[in-house]
């Protein structure tokens, strides 16, 4: 709970230069996020997402593997720190300390996006752990969840919502 509790002080305005003011609609989910006792900054759809990595005051970071990136697609100007690696999905042990350099910092706002919001999920609660103050999961995920045809993409997800995105 302590990690959620400095969690909670960092809408008001930050005391540090280096230290971003947190959008009002991520102040928001955060306050629910801590509400109902998530272990992270909460969750946000990809539409709302997109709408706040336009406005440049988050970043959106894949926290994919690269092959998924590479063919399944990703966000353009996306960063990308893997949660997991290969096909086996091992856990990337250096991942809290890359998001962060790619960040920049432990207060900026980062929305996690994976495949389905899972991964992404579990990689928020671990850089909260660590110390991280503003990380939020995409809901949903790039691909979204499984469907009755056991299909991905057919009824959520940063795709199906028809968002920006490229494939290599």
């Amino acid at each position: 709970m302590s990690s959620l509790s400095s969690v909670a002080t960092l809408s008001a305005p930050a005391p540090q230069a280096s230290q971003r003011e947190l959008p009002p609609e991520l102040a928001q989910i955060r306050a629910q996020a801590i509400a109902d006792g998530l272990p992270y900054a909460g969750g946000i759809t990809p539409k709302q997402a997109w709408a706040l990595v336009q406005t440049g005051k988050v970043l959106l970071v894949d926290v994919r593997t690269a092959e998924e990136r590479k063919f399944v697609g990703h966000v353009p100007d996306s960063l990308h720190v893997a949660w997991a690696t290969g096909t086996s999905l091992s856990r990337n042990p250096r991942f809290v300390r890359e998001l962060e350099s790619k960040l920049g910092g432990k207060d900026v706002p980062a929305l996690l996006l994976c495949r389905s919001g899972k991964r992404s999920a579990a990689a928020a609660e671990a850089a909260t752990k660590a110390g991280l103050s503003c990380i939020f999961n995409v809901l949903e995920g790039f691909e979204g969840e499984l469907d009755a045809a056991q299909q991905r993409g057919k009824a959520d997800g940063w795709r199906f919502h028809g968002l920006p995105w490229v494939q290599d």
